[in-house]
């Protein structure tokens, strides 16, 4: 008798590949560092092995994701990130996690310039509001915010913007400090189509990952049909917001492929379309 898997093993099970992109693109935002550990292969505050990093860009490079943005955003992160940059087609962003803002002292933040300073390290980010959860204050929250904005114009790098249920506090601290020159990008965008005109109008991006497919995300959907192909990007957050139909179980950059395609449905284009796109834009405005 075959022995059938539960619910919760499958959920641990990656995705098998899609179908190769008609040509190639890049994924705005991952974390290696919790892939791993959610692969059961490291503790929950060690690097990932390069080796690890290697597989992930091989699987991904198979199917036309050719670069990656890894995020670090605690401080433990920063230095696997810049490690992690050592491949030639990995580039990075540091900053802090609203939700791990607590403690952060004019030392961390001082390393954080010094770091920021990595010619790989092409954002700050990701950094920003999440009223979702409670680990740390709405004040605390907002003033390394403000902090974040500060450092992105010093350091003349991209601000990468978390946004969790904080949609008009991030919008007025942004009106109130001033966005930065070099540009701001909304990571894993969680708005409705009037957030995404307000977003659009300020000239900033928006980061569009799994969610776009999910069944229950129609103003999501709605978002990303009105907003300039110019101005989106895609991500996968992985190893979270895992794209239908894998919802629940473990993102990578190789799984891109399904939110192109969503993209490229709402938009009414060709997939190379909506490649060629996104490819021009994160050369502009990450020079990935």
């Amino acid at each position: 008798m075959t022995k059938t898997r539960t619910s919760k093993e499958n959920h641990q099970v990656p995705p098998p590949l899609p179908e190769p992109l008609a040509t190639t693109v890049f994924d705005s935002h991952c974390h290696f560092d919790a892939m791993a550990h959610r692969a059961g292969l490291i503790g929950r505050h060690d690097a990932a092995p390069a080796e690890f990093v290697e597989d992930q860009l091989k699987q991904a490079a198979s199917v036309g994701v050719t670069r990656v943005i890894n995020v670090g955003c605690e401080v433990g992160e920063w230095r696997s990130t810049i490690a992690s940059t050592e491949h030639p087609d990995v580039y990075g962003a540091i900053a802090v996690h609203p939700t791990e803002v607590g403690g952060l002292t004019d030392d961390d933040y001082a390393v954080l310039e010094t770091l920021l300073g990595h010619e790989k390290i092409v954002a700050v980010g990701e950094t920003g509001l999440d009223y979702y959860w409670d680990r740390t204050t709405p004040a605390q929250q907002q003033e390394h915010f403000r902090r974040h904005i500060e450092l992105s114009k010093r350091v003349g790098k991209p601000l990468m913007i978390h946004d969790r249920e904080a949609h008009s506090d991030v919008l007025r601290i942004l009106a109130e400090e001033g966005a930065p020159q070099a540009g701001v990008v909304f990571h894993a965008f969680s708005g409705d189509a009037e957030l995404a005109r307000e977003c659009v109008e300020a000239g900033y991006l928006l980061s569009f990952p799994g969610v776009l497919t999910f069944r229950n995300a129609p103003a999501l959907r709605e978002a990303a049909a009105l907003t300039p192909l110019d101005q989106i990007l895609v991500e996968t957050d992985a190893p979270f917001l895992t794209a239908q139909p894998y919802r629940g179980r473990p993102n990578a950059p190789y799984l891109i492929p399904l939110v192109i395609r969503q993209l490229a449905e709402l938009k009414g284009c060709s997939e190379s379309v909506v490649c060629d796109t996104i490819s021009a834009t994160g050369a502009r405005f990450f020079g990935v």
